[in-house]
């Protein structure tokens, strides 16, 4: 999940409905299940955990794929394990043990929103194994820059004031009350589950080489109901590169919540 200005407790939006939503984006044509099943690795965003994407990998088992889901270290389920140690490059090996580990290829890689950052990081260390992504209202990061650099204003401060004190992590933030990250009947689920990001996550650079633009198989997906400059930068980025692929969504931020069947057919479109 991303911070931009919104608050993780002012959760509301469109309901499920949003599922037969169809994209407006001009590159991604309606879905066709795949005949042969495929290997996705999800990888989630910023507070959250492996466990929003559950609705998505019932579906996407269900056609006979198969789904990792993993949460990274300190968050979700694995919130005990929060240190000041851990930064990006815990969360990269997150991901680069479970490809090594559960010995995966010819993976889709999908990544949401800070997810990005951590998606394009292990793409240099497996990039070899993965055969498509897909950003999904994610960070398109460019080597040596933090989150922290792409971080609104407002909370860049929340973040560094938890930083001066010496604290290990820092909450979503507050006080925004427009229905943009997920619909009404899940808000109440979603802020139960929401956990403190692990501060070093922020603070620390990205060293990448270009392994994600290597990629064959790309796709940027935008939720346009949540407002972000540096994901309409993104896509627009997209739009006039010919080896990514397109398309938007009327929906919240956390679209795998909002439109789960919507997104299990793209994912499988794009992989």
């Amino acid at each position: 999940m991303t911070e931009q200005n919104v608050s993780r407790r002012s959760i509301v939006g469109g309901g499920l409905a949003l599922a037969s939503a169809a994209a407006t984006g001009d590159s991604i044509s309606p879905a066709r299940a795949q005949s042969a099943p495929r290997t996705f690795l999800l990888i989630h965003g910023a507070w959250v955990g492996g466990w929003y994407w559950r609705r998505v990998s019932d579906l996407l088992e269900k056609k006979g794929h198969e789904v990792f889901s993993p949460t990274l270290t300190g968050l979700g389920e694995r919130s005990h394990l929060l240190s000041k140690d851990i930064n990006l490059d815990t969360h990269v090996t997150d991901i680069v043990n479970v490809v090594k580990w559960e010995d995966l290829h010819d993976i889709c890689m999908v990544a949401h929103s800070y997810g990005g950052w951590i998606g394009s990081g292990a793409l240099e260390l497996i990039g070899d194994r993965v055969s498509s992504i897909v950003w999904l209202d994610a960070f398109k990061p460019e080597n040596g820059k933090r989150p922290l650099d792409l971080t609104g204003d407002t909370f860049r401060q929340v973040i560094l004031a938890s930083a001066e004190k010496g604290e290990q992590s820092f909450p979503p933030p507050a006080g925004n009350p427009v229905p943009i990250f997920v619909n009404e009947n899940d808000s109440a689920y979603v802020t139960s589950k929401v956990t403190r990001q692990p501060i070093g996550t922020y603070l620390q650079p990205i060293k990448l080489s270009g392994a994600r633009d290597k990629v064959a198989k790309k796709t940027y997906i935008r939720a346009i109901k949540y407002p972000s400059p540096i994901f309409d930068k993104a896509l627009a980025e997209c739009k006039t590169d010919s080896s990514w692929r397109t398309s938007e969504i009327a929906s919240g931020h956390l679209v795998m919540l909002d439109a789960p069947e919507w997104l299990a057919d793209q994912l499988m479109e794009a992989a």
